[in-house]
């Protein structure tokens, strides 16, 4: 058994937000570990094998599924991306705050290999706002959009699948929340 620590996931619907929460939390927290994805896709520019992701290629990431050492994994857009388990436990292992930050499909595997995980859904304030803000980004053509908000209801409604529930309405708050979780001060 780890130590006192539970690993936090957290989730919600494309566009609530998850990534500007973790990136405040890191910042006046650096000492929350978030974990780091592998990953088949190519680097983009400026990217860091190990900060943003571990890339690997497919024969790489097989190997991973096969030995049963990722978490979770997926497929997005051609790409595999998954959650190696062995940092995980290392981190909790060390009384290490620790922070996952994944799709719903994710956490659902996380809740089958790690049933004391504690599972976070990030919703936001209303539909209409998280109709805004995956509109909002305005780089996209309706189809994509209406893609969007469909995914973004099947989503909403696997709220009831966690354990408890944060209301995006202010990033402070939400970042607030977490770290007591994880009994950061």
């Amino acid at each position: 058994m780890h130590g006192t620590r539970r690993l936090i996931v957290l989730s919600g619907p494309s566009g609530v937000g998850k990534s500007t929460v973790v990136a405040d939390l890191r910042r006046r927290h650096p000492e929350v570990w978030l974990s780091v994805s592998a990953t088949t896709r190519r680097p983009r520019p400026g990217e860091t094998d190990g900060v943003e992701y571990h890339f690997t290629d497919g024969d790489q990431f097989d190997k991973l599924v096969a030995s049963d050492e990722l978490l979770e994994w997926a497929e997005f857009a051609g790409n595999r991306y998954g959650t190696p388990r062995q940092p995980v436990l290392e981190r909790l292992d060390a009384d290490v705050p620790t922070l996952l930050e994944i799709d719903l499909q994710g956490a659902r595997q996380v809740r089958q290999a790690m049933p004391e995980a504690r599972l976070v859904f990030l919703a936001p304030p209303s539909w209409d706002e998280l109709v805004r803000r995956l509109v909002g980004r305005g780089t996209e053509s309706p189809e994509v959009i209406e893609r969007r908000l469909a995914a973004a209801k099947v989503e909403l409604a696997a709220e009831s699948e966690f354990d408890m529930t944060l209301v995006n309405t202010s990033v402070e708050d939400v970042v607030r929340e977490l770290l007591a979780l994880m009994n950061v001060s």
